[in-house]
């Protein structure tokens, strides 16, 4: 299988099938999984995101598919995600094959420093290569959270950051400034960090069932980018801001070939649709049938 996914879209997609709105049950969301692996875009996909309360049951799925249970398919990979306090009865029960595991500091509102402490306690006494990504409000205390989960990096804990940039409602969204500012504390912090919800498409847009603009991960891809550059937090918020979508694709067309800072990118309920806007964009090149796979 050649190469067809540049380095700055390495790992971009985590595939989160499983949660709303695809909502795929497990007996279709692990094999379609299998398939993104072998696929001519599987160094596109990152781990298979499910809740940590599924695990049992996606190791009953996974026993009973060919593609794992036969091991036809890369190495699995899976990122299980839960509230404290079901991470930490599971730390002695997690599946093969699982990479990182997420879990909120904090509801809105709230200090998120005692949610980072308790997650900090678990890292300290959990054996293996997990990646932690602990998710904090982008609200009231939010630049104290990331001060907590960088110094946790410099004790040299696996930890990144990861905020929400979607849901449901308005104010779950945050806006071009309120998200350049982030990225710019976290370029500040060297703290790595994830995304999650509202990123269906390429480029900014407005969701014509809902009325809510969604962020596009190229946007986002184009502030990591200028971000680790040097641009100031104005900067990043235009291009956070523009629906321009040539411009975009050909802004980021020249760092394709370098390695993406920061950002270590997001989950997709249909990691489809990330997939057919790269190759309409032309930032992704989908083999010719019967050329080489």
């Amino acid at each position: 299988m050649s190469n067809a996914v540049p380095p700055l879209l390495n790992a971009l997609v985590d595939d989160a099938a499983v949660f709303p709105p695809g909502s795929a049950p497990l007996t279709d969301a692990v094999p379609a999984h299998a398939g993104h692996r072998r696929s001519w875009y599987a160094q596109l996909i990152g781990p298979l995101l499910l809740p940590i309360g599924d695990r049992s049951d996606f190791v009953a799925v996974a026993a009973n598919h060919p593609s794992f249970s036969s091991g036809a398919s890369p190495d699995l990979e899976l990122g299980l995600i839960g509230e404290p306090s079901a991470i930490e009865p599971a730390l002695g029960d997690l599946p093969e094959g699982t990479r990182q595991l997420e879990s909120p500091v904090a509801k809105r509102g709230e200090d998120p420093l005692p949610g980072i402490e308790r997650l900090a306690a678990l890292m300290r006494k959990c054996e293996g290569p997990l990646q932690w990504y602990l998710e904090v409000p982008l609200a009231w205390g939010l630049m104290s959270g990331l001060d907590a989960i960088a110094a946790l990096r410099a004790e040299g804990l696996p930890v990144a950051a990861k905020f929400r940039t979607g849901g449901l409602a308005a104010e779950l969204f945050p806006s071009p400034t309120e998200l350049a500012a982030v990225i710019a504390a976290c370029r500040d912090r060297d703290l790595p960090f994830k995304l999650t919800a509202g990123l269906h498409h390429a480029v900014r847009h407005t969701d014509a069932e809902t009325g809510l603009v969604h962020h596009g991960f190229l946007n986002i891809l184009a502030a990591v980018v200028a971000a680790a550059d040097g641009a100031d937090p104005a900067d990043l918020a235009l291009l956070l801001s523009t629906t321009e979508t040539q411009s975009l694709a050909d802004r980021i067309r020249p760092d394709l070939d370098r390695e993406r800072p920061l950002w270590v990118g997001f989950g997709s309920c249909s990691v489809q649709d990330p997939v057919g806007d790269l190759v309409t964009l032309g930032l992704l090149d989908r083999p010719r049938p019967g050329g080489p796979q």
